[in-house]
């Protein structure tokens, strides 16, 4: 029988969808640890809870279920933001040390990956063992990207409309690598992925921070459903088009 793949294909609407899915992240978390005033530790709770439940979904089931990977993409990425300012924040250790700790902890996952597998592939992913391995990589890269987008906006003192400018070009700069350099697709990949995070987390940012800070002040809550209504939309597209054919 042949394996049946578990994770999504990389293409543009992955990438759109993981940016928005970021976007949620980002207002999702701050909504549960701001603007319910739920502090950090107990987001790191209820988001953990969160994504081992589903998560754990996604372990059991045999193929790709796009909501149910992409819910566990969500949960990353919630779950990231909480973690990266616990340890920034809560921790007292600063932007800097934060990222360099989950920089340090996504290379040492990626390292043993590369050693039980001898390669990084991230498509198509048949082996449960290595789709432990991805998704522990995407949860360090995703806090590591929340880390690095806050080190932009607060260490180094851009707007955040600058700093999703500023990820956004390195973005760019990526796929234009892909297309026009042999240098090698899985490293690009993981740089892409690690600065969508900060993309879609700074323009969260300027989404629902207050006016002066650069910000609409859309607020948390309606900013994460705003993202989360996109994304269900973008996930119906397929769906919708199956149906016209048939």
């Amino acid at each position: 029988m042949e394996n049946i793949n578990k994770v999504a294909k990389i293409t543009l609407i992955f990438w759109i969808l993981k940016i928005i899915a970021t976007t949620l992240g980002e207002t999702f978390g701050d909504y549960l640890s701001m603007t319910l005033e739920l502090g950090y530790s107990i987001g790191i709770i209820i988001t953990s809870v969160f994504f081992l439940l589903v998560l754990g979904i996604q372990l059991l089931i045999k193929s790709h279920i796009p909501v149910v990977f992409w819910l566990v993409i969500v949960a990353t990425t919630t779950l990231g933001t909480e973690i990266s300012d616990f340890i920034d924040r809560s921790l007292g250790l600063g932007y800097t040390l934060g990222s360099l700790l989950l920089l340090f902890g996504l290379i040492l996952t990626l390292t043993f990956w590369y050693i039980k597998f001898k390669n990084l592939s991230v498509f198509p992913i048949y082996e449960k063992n290595k789709e432990v391995y991805f998704w522990i990589a995407i949860l360090f890269s995703n806090s590591l990207g929340t880390a690095f987008g806050d080190y932009l906006i607060d260490i180094i003192g851009l707007t955040y409309f600058a700093g999703a400018i500023v990820t956004g070009a390195v973005i760019f700069i990526v796929v234009l690598l892909h297309y026009l350099t042999s240098i090698n697709h899985i490293i690009l990949f993981w740089i892409a992925f690690i600065f969508t995070r900060p993309f879609g987390a700074t323009f969260g940012d300027f989404l629902t921070k207050p006016i002066e800070k650069g910000g609409l002040e859309l607020g948390t809550l309606n900013a994460s459903a705003f993202s989360m209504l996109l994304m269900i939309l973008i996930l119906l597209i397929p769906i919708i088009k199956r149906k016209k054919i048939n």
